[in-house]
């Protein structure tokens, strides 16, 4: 079976880069699939994860960051532009390729994608939850005309998603976003690695990954470990992740005088490493697709203490079992959360060895091969 995925570029360590690569790898190398992943704004940077040499990187060359060198009426003007051109080297590429799945990720290919007849079947898969799907929601906190405009491109986003063969999400609850648009497929992201051996959950460390931006709350962690620190000065946390709000988090760490143990650090491909040396993993976001970072840590032995988050913390946390749930955005019970963990080193080692057998529900074998009897139900190949 001939597979393409549609991505904008493969440059981000972490997130749906690395799901995508991974899911490419093993379709390719495990089930035998020809696999291609075709980028439009690769611009010449390298693949951030390795690549198997059985799936074929294309680039189209379109390099849509172009249009942000310029103000809003040029900007326009360039995005219709790269879309045109966008619109038809992706058409002359899939009519060449012939493949059986073209999948989107729901980005600005699903405006045309399905109006092009190449014969493949088209599937989207959502890497965040619908209400937070392209930063519509960002878009609507900024007032009247702001939220006419979201209100205009959600419209645009459902009727494509409308069309598509079939729509993949990775929670129920996020389906549930969906069911009046298209009825969707669960099917979450897998473990990108288990290894053999787990954290002691002895070091007096806690560990946080991920884009240092709104979503990802990290000034929520910030407030509740100024909390913490008053009580336990001797651990720390890590937060590995570059984003917009780095200065202001900066500030706010410098303003509770919490520099000697909150760290903000630059992104490492080893952060297997990173997990096996701490203890816990805290999670502060607002929203969440499923977060990988959670069965990462969990797959270490971490016991995970989170924000009772729209989506995903729920679905794989068991409270009480492998890690604690907290009241969205109450500072306080984040805080009391990780106190307990932190005094309870019996609790923190039981809960953390609970993580690693739990977590095993997503394994990857598991979850591709849910993938692959969607791609041969669409085909109908067997």
């Amino acid at each position: 079976m001939k597979i393409v995925y549609l991505y904008t570029a493969l440059t981000t360590v972490g997130g749906a880069d690395r799901i995508i690569i991974q899911k490419a790898n093993y379709l390719a190398d495990v089930m035998g699939h020809e696999v291609y992943i075709v980028t439009d704004s690769q611009a010449g940077r390298a693949v951030v994860f390795p690549l198997s040499s059985k799936v074929r990187h294309i680039d189209l060359g379109i390099n849509f960051d172009r249009q942000y060198r310029h103000g809003l009426l040029l900007r326009s003007l360039y995005y219709f532009t790269l879309m045109f051109v966008y619109r038809r080297k992706l058409g002359r590429l899939l009519e060449r390729l012939k493949a059986d799945i073209v999948i989107s990720t729901l980005g600005r290919d699903l405006d045309f994608l399905t109006q092009l007849k190449d014969g493949s079947r088209k599937v989207g898969e959502s890497h965040i939850a619908k209400p937070y799907s392209r930063n519509f929601h960002l878009l609507e906190q900024r007032g009247f005309p702001y939220r006419q405009i979201a209100r205009y491109w959600r419209k645009k986003q459902e009727k494509g998603v409308s069309r598509l063969d079939a729509l993949v999400v990775l929670t129920e609850h996020d389906a549930g976003n969906w069911a009046s648009i298209k009825q969707a497929f669960v099917i979450p992201n897998s473990l990108p690695f288990y290894p053999q051996y787990s954290s002691s959950c002895k070091n007096k460390r806690i560990i946080s990954i991920g884009r240092l931006n709104e979503q990802k709350g990290y000034e929520r962690l910030i407030e509740a470990w100024a909390i913490v620190n008053r009580k336990h000065p001797d651990w720390e946390v890590n937060i590995y992740g570059e984003g917009t709000e780095y200065e202001m988090l900066k500030s706010l760490i410098e303003k509770h005088k919490l520099e000697k143990n909150f760290k903000l650090c630059q992104p490492v491909r080893n952060i297997q490493e990173k997990y096996m040396e701490s203890s816990m993993y805290v999670m502060s976001s607002r929203f969440e697709g499923l977060p990988m970072a959670l069965l990462e840590a969990m797959a270490c032995g971490l016991p995970c203490v989170s924000f009772n988050c729209p989506h995903g913390p729920a679905e794989i946390i068991t409270n009480g079992e492998d890690g604690l749930l907290v009241e969205n955005g109450n500072i306080k019970e984040l805080a009391e959360a990780i106190c307990l963990l932190i005094e309870d080193e019996s609790k923190r080692i039981r809960m953390g060895t609970q993580a690693k057998t739990n977590i095993q529900r997503y394994s990857q074998k598991q979850i591709m091969e849910k993938w692959n009897n969607l791609f041969h139900s669409l085909t109908g190949q067997s």
